[in-house]
């Protein structure tokens, strides 16, 4: 190689078919900033026969300038203008990294296509880490430039000026940009002497200092006013290892440019002298753009960010991220913070407790409490004189043993013997797998098989509520994730609901037990709407909790000791459902501030959408504070249906129906990202892995729903109603049917009487309306619907539309129709039945008859009855049954009106049925003569 040209430099470009063909190709990252054009456009110079091929698009501001420099423009080609084959020299700006270089990687990494690779960086060239999560691999370049400046432009700048090459005013202000852009106008701690002194001859130059002003001078819109604000109400400090680290997050509509600039106004805000960095993570649409800013060189933002498909330096570094919700972005770089700077929990030898105290085997037990009470501990363990354990004894069983008189006995006789012993190097997840998952509350600590110490239940929630190694706190102290609600409770609650939630909060306080109303209670109270269905989760034992209100109010408890939930069914029939919120190893100790903030934070993290995660504190110290860990109140205001992860779907593809059912109940929409997961979901075909009770169980909540319509025709849009069943259809006459539907369930609810009809089976009657007969005993089995209800669904579609087809068609023939004849067809159906062929007929006159039949017909009564047909000496049988239902019809038909017309006509009825003679049955003749 000479110079700075490549070998392979000989012939420039060959054209076919307007296509161009370059053997030398100048190149940089992806979201090209200025830095890395100006780069390219510097490297021009250098390489007179290359052309310029950008990768991807640019930033706004740099289109905006290229597009007022039209000669600056037409240097840079896009991937659509160029064929790659003939290269056989790439010279790479402004980075070295692989995944940044779009297509071009491609070609570095074909073994067919030998190209030399030249490489102009000034970022921080560490070895790529061996993360599992990091995705990128450096360039390994034939030649490599690198200085360590504030930006790359000043790199390429000062090889222009050392060999004479001097750029145009317009080419001088572009490289200036460069420069002024990647050290922030000189204010970034990377910024170097040498940035400033080829800047000074840029301008020298005439690089226009103008319009360097224009372009880089912050142009804050209202949208970034707006995104401020919601950066700042998210705001949150951690102490990591000592380094203190402002993580904020939120979520945006649309696609905003310029983060940065939010960023450096935020930093502006903050005490810097306090804060090591800064990270923003902000969901715009169905991507997670992220920047990061650091002002100490043991947190490298760049290594931070690396595994999220970050590029920068290490003072200031960003990256586009899809396929992941805010909330996992937030806890990864959490997780890579804390592994980066180094901080770690406690291993078992940090932690444990040491020199042992313990008993022999045949130590007696009464020596065995002496030793318990004089030194104040509650378990011994049991050790072999080489050291190593062979069992455990408590205080409780060593009282039981002297209560029944065994206090000489040795301790060998009621020790225990099934535990687990640990390692002194272990991790602090093991203990927590002992101690919280396995429930053995001692843990001997053992090295070599020699007891060296043991851990206790009290050292493990020591370690974590005094010493935490991680610990957040609001930055702005006036707006915070946990807010004072107290009011909206007392204003929104019935004051029996409201004064229990504040004894419930009592109660546990006395118990030692943090209490919280949880999900879907929180969710509505926030929302202005009723619902008094109460979620419990109480940080302790939920099952004892559940016990002390049984005392309390003398309440009816079902327990669920599996899952340590229960039901509390009050005097008055009022519910709590009571859940314990279980406590598990996390990966990273940031998600566990404190104890009993943590659990809680787990236990909402396996729900399904943020603004299910919601929780309401009610002890009595902090009764009413509103606890967000997830950002469930700004998807409230935002009105969006988050997923909390990106496996949720797959953890449960039920969530989508939820999601859907949530989206069109609230009026809300889906984000973007969670359509995407449900998509996704659909193409896994995950739905074909669901038993068909799961599926029903929330089809039935949708159906229950005011305005099922909205919800089927979004899972139809969606492309899922087939992937339930094949059998389910959905088009505009089903619509208007659910619409019809919807109208006459809400007539038949006017009616406020006692019988009420299974509404998810009507409107069930409605979907599958024009499902095709062959197909409808298939679906009923792929749902797996009792056979109770699947009879009724079975038995009403056959029945309402028999009946709507012959009122119909009675009424188009001009027909007289017969109160009677209604009355006969409609009382032995079903309920849904009825109403669903009132939904079905299509005239006015079939609808009213059913309407009538079920306020009037039906309920016709007749004056004789049973016992008057016994007096009149009629033999007992089926025939009273015929008699009292021929009364109706003729009540109904307007033949009889009194009881002397009613028994006239049994008289007839008798004679022209059985040829009985009234004479022989009624004694007085005049009523021999019926009309």
């Amino acid at each position: 190689m000479s110079g700075d040209n490549c070998k392979s430099l000989q012939g420039g470009s060959v054209t076919q078919g307007g296509i161009l063909s370059p053997k030398t190709i100048i190149t940089t990252h992806l979201n090209a900033d200025f830095d890395a054009v100006a780069s390219c456009i510097a490297a021009k110079k250098l390489y007179k026969d290359a052309h310029i091929v950008l990768p991807g698009s640019q930033q706004r501001d740099v289109r905006r300038f290229l597009n007022e420099h039209v000669g600056l423009k037409a240097e840079f080609l896009s991937l659509s203008q160029v064929s790659l084959r003939d290269c056989s020299c790439l010279v790479v700006v402004d980075t070295c990294e692989m995944e940044r270089i779009g297509r071009f990687s491609d070609l570095i990494k074909d073994p067919l296509m030998p190209v030399e690779v030249i490489v102009y960086d000034h970022h921080n060239l560490q070895p790529i880490s061996n993360h599992a999560s990091s995705r990128f691999s450096q360039i390994k370049p034939d030649r490599l430039v690198y200085k360590p400046y504030g930006s790359n432009t000043a790199i390429l700048t000062g090889i222009l000026r050392q060999k004479g090459i001097v750029p145009s005013k317009d080419v001088a202000t572009l490289l200036a940009l460069g420069i002024y852009e990647d050290t922030g106008s000189f204010q970034f701690l990377s910024t170097t002497p040498y940035d400033l002194k080829e800047a000074a001859w840029l301008i020298k130059e005439g690089a226009s200092l103008k319009e360097i002003y224009r372009y880089i001078s912050r142009r804050f819109t209202p949208e970034h006013i707006g995104m401020l604000n919601a950066l700042m109400e998210n705001a949150r400090m951690l102490s990591i290892n000592g380094q203190m680290v402002c993580i904020v997050s939120t979520s945006w509509p649309e696609y905003v440019e310029d983060l940065s600039l939010v960023v450096h106004e935020l930093i502006d805000m903050m005490d810097m002298e306090e804060v090591s960095a800064l990270f923003a993570i902000v969901l715009m649409g169905d991507m997670i753009v992220i920047v990061g800013r650091s002002r100490d060189e043991r947190i490298d933002c760049r290594e931070i960010l690396k595994g999220l498909g970050g590029g920068g330096h290490p003072l200031a570094c960003s990256a586009i991220i899809r396929g992941m919700t805010l909330i996992e972005a937030e806890e990864t770089i959490i997780s890579v913070l804390f592994k980066s700077v180094g901080g770690k929990w406690p291993t078992v030898r940090d932690i444990m407790s040491s020199p042992v105290l313990y008993v022999y085997p045949d130590t007696p037990i009464i020596e065995a409490h002496d030793m318990l009470t004089r030194y104040g501990i509650t378990v011994l363990p049991v050790l072999k004189e080489d050291m190593s354990v062979i069992g455990i004894i408590s205080r409780r069983t060593i009282e039981k043993a002297i209560y029944h008189g065994l206090k000489e006995l040795p301790v060998s006789e009621y020790m225990i013997t099934d535990f687990k012993v640990i390692s002194p190097d272990a991790g602090f997840g093991e203990v927590e797998e002992i101690i919280i998952g396995g429930r053995q509350r001692f843990v001997p600590v053992a090295e070599k098989g020699r007891c060296i110490g043991v851990i206790t239940r009290t050292d493990l929630i020591e370690i974590l509520i005094k010493d935490p190694p991680v610990k957040g706190k609001p930055l702005f102290e006036s707006r915070r994730r946990e807010r004072d609600i107290s009011s909206i409770l007392r204003e929104r609650l019935p004051d029996r609901v409201f004064n229990l939630l504040r004894e419930l909060g009592r109660i546990g306080d006395e118990a030692g037990m943090g209490v919280y109303v949880v999900g879907g209670f929180v969710r509505d109270l926030l929302l202005r709407r009723d619902n008094l269905d109460l979620d419990i989760v109480i940080e302790g034992d939920g099952l004892r909790f559940a016990g002390l209100l049984k005392d309390t109010y003398n309440a009816k408890i079902t327990a669920h000791k599996k899952f340590k939930t229960a039901k509390v069914v009050f005097n008055d029939g009022f519910k709590l459902d009571i859940a314990t919120a279980r406590f598990e190893y996390y990966e990273y100790p940031a998600a566990m501030p404190t104890v009993s903030l943590s659990s809680l934070k787990l236990d909402l993290y396996r729900r399904d959408f943020t603004i299910n995660t919601l929780a309401v504190r009610l002890n009595p110290k902090d009764f009413g504070m509103l606890i967000d860990f997830f950002g469930g109140q700004r998807d409230i205001k935002d009105r969006c249906i988050r997923a909390l992860h990106s496996l949720s779907f797959v953890d449960d593809p039920t969530r989508i129906l939820r999601a859907v059912r949530f989206e069109q109940r609230f009026g809300f929409k889906i984000g973007k990202h969670t359509l995407r997961l449900i998509k996704n979901a659909k193409k896994l075909k995950l739905f074909e892995k669901l038993s068909g009770k799961r599926i029903l169980t929330e089809l039935r909540l949708i159906l229950e729903e005011n305005e099922p319509a909205k919800a089927i025709e979004r899972l139809n849009s969606l492309g899922l109603l087939e992937e339930i069943h094949k059998g389910i259809l959905f088009n505009d006459r089903i619509k208007a049917l659910f619409m019809n539907t919807k109208e006459v369930l809400s007539w038949y609810n006017l009616l406020f009487t006692d019988k009420h009809p299974k509404k998810w089976i009507l409107m069930f009657l409605v979907l599958i309306s024009e499902t095709d007969s062959s197909l409808l005993d298939e679906l009923l089995l792929r749902l797996e619907v009792g056979q109770k209800d699947a009879s009724v669904i079975v038995t009403a579609r056959v029945e309402a539309t028999g009946i709507a087809r012959w009122l119909d068609r009675r009424f188009e023939n001009a027909d007289v129709v017969r109160p009677s004849e209604v009355r006969r067809r409609l009382s032995p159906i079903s309920l849904e039945a009825q109403l669903f062929s009132m939904a079905i007929s299509k005239m006015q006159e079939s609808k009213e008859q059913i309407s009538r039949h079920i306020t009037h017909y039906q309920h016709v009564k007749t004056e004789i009855t049973g016992n008057d047909l016994l007096k009149l000496n009629i033999p007992e049988g089926p025939i009273y049954s015929e008699i009292l239902e021929a009364l109706k019809d003729a009540r109904l038909d307007g033949i009889v009106k009194t009881r002397d017309d009613e028994l006239r006509y049994i008289n007839g009825f008798l004679r022209k049925k059985y040829c009985l003679y009234p004479s022989s049955i009624f004694p007085n003749p005049s009523l021999n003569n019926p009309k």
